[in-house]
């Protein structure tokens, strides 16, 4: 145990800690400043050398504020402008703008992190993978969990038979998005930006993904139930969701919302074992483990958001950089997108929905 403690942080995925990947920035909203930038600033192997923004104004003063050399506007950024600054693209927009800078990106021969969901539908999202498939370009997705140790330690424990065979799977995930963000009209509550809605896409999707991840399985089918009632919600069909998904054998119940007190933990349960991540998806995340009479509970304290993104962004360079396969892929983004749709058709129509 003492080793297994001593080697939690290990990265075991680390090929080369020689060279450096330039990125250029896109979406300057608060987590490209506050998170995303910090972390690539605490990378090993990245490097923030260009900002883009609706406006160049915006990203010259960031940049600026920021140390890094340049800022242009999205417009500069399409037409070529500072294509020499960068090495890979860093897409951090509302969703429904991934595809139109990810399909640029790929043009300009520029590798790619984009930001989940990778797209607001299914079909936008399959242009964004077979434009950089064309493009010979990777399209990496940014499923920061992957690289959080507490999940990667639990994926190893299931590996090993720590759990038996999984039995369920019970997920949540919620925050009170207009206390943290006062603003009934921001992106998120619009389907126009966020796409099929809004708990499911931005915070669903982590105990879904999570869950694909720490299994290595993805659903079969899904059964979900979903309302709005507060005004703020009523251009979005899942102020909060609940849904049933079939994994191969094995089920699991996820909710979410976005106007509920903050709550965030997913827990797997199989024949021999149990596997809580509590907090999951935002804090430090804390892995509980129990088993018989063993009951075990690791907190790493510094292994946040921003320590979770600067693992991430390592990740994507070490692999751009040593040239080795890259996970989370774009058809792994895909899927969590088809997912995503067969539970907002499963709320509408009231069936099963076979994937």
């Amino acid at each position: 145990m003492i080793d297994w403690i001593d080697s939690y942080e290990a990265r075991q995925w680390q090929l080369t800690t020689e060279g450096t990947v330039r990125y250029a920035l896109l979406g300057l909203g608060w987590w490209t400043v506050d998170v995303a930038l910090p972390a690539i600033g605490a990378s090993e192997l990245g490097e923030a050398t260009l900002l883009v923004s609706s406006s160049t104004d915006k990203a010259e003063r960031i940049a600026a504020e920021n140390d890094i050399d340049r800022g242009i506007s999205y417009e500069q950024f399409h037409d070529g402008v500072a294509t020499d600054a960068y090495d890979a693209v860093y897409v951090g927009t509302p969703n429904a703008h991934h595809l139109e800078y990810v399909e640029t990106a790929a043009e300009h021969g520029k590798d790619v992190l984009c930001e989940k969901p990778m797209e607001s539908t299914v079909e936008r999202a399959k242009r964004m993978v077979e434009a950089c498939e064309t493009a010979g370009t990777e399209l990496m997705i940014g499923y920061r969990m992957h690289t959080d140790p507490a999940v990667q330690r639990a994926r190893e424990l299931i590996e090993d038979g720590f759990l038996g065979e999984p039995v369920s799977v019970h997920g949540n995930n919620s925050q009170p998005l207009l206390d943290m963000i006062p603003d009934p009209d921001q992106w998120r509550l619009d389907p126009d930006q966020t796409g099929y809605g809004t708990s499911v896409m931005d915070l669903g999707i982590y105990s879904i993904n999570t869950t694909r991840f720490l299994l290595n399985r993805d659903p079969t089918a899904v059964h979900s139930r979903m309302a709005s009632t507060h005004d703020a919600f009523d251009s979005v069909p899942d102020e909060r969701a609940a849904s049933l998904l079939a994994f191969e054998g094995c089920e699991m119940v996820s909710t979410a919302s976005q106007n509920a007190h903050e709550d965030t933990r997913l827990r797997i349960t199989g024949t021999e074992g149990q596997i809580e991540l509590r907090p999951a998806f935002h804090g430090e995340c804390g892995l509980h483990l129990s088993r018989n009479d063993l009951s075990v509970d690791v907190t790493h304290e510094t292994f946040d958001a921003e320590r979770e993104t600067t693992e991430l962004f390592d990740y994507f360079a070490d692999r751009l950089l040593t040239d080795g396969d890259i996970h989370p892929d774009g058809r792994h983004g895909l899927v969590d997108l088809r997912v995503i749709e067969a539970i907002h058709e499963s709320a509408a129509t009231g069936d099963v929905i076979e994937l």
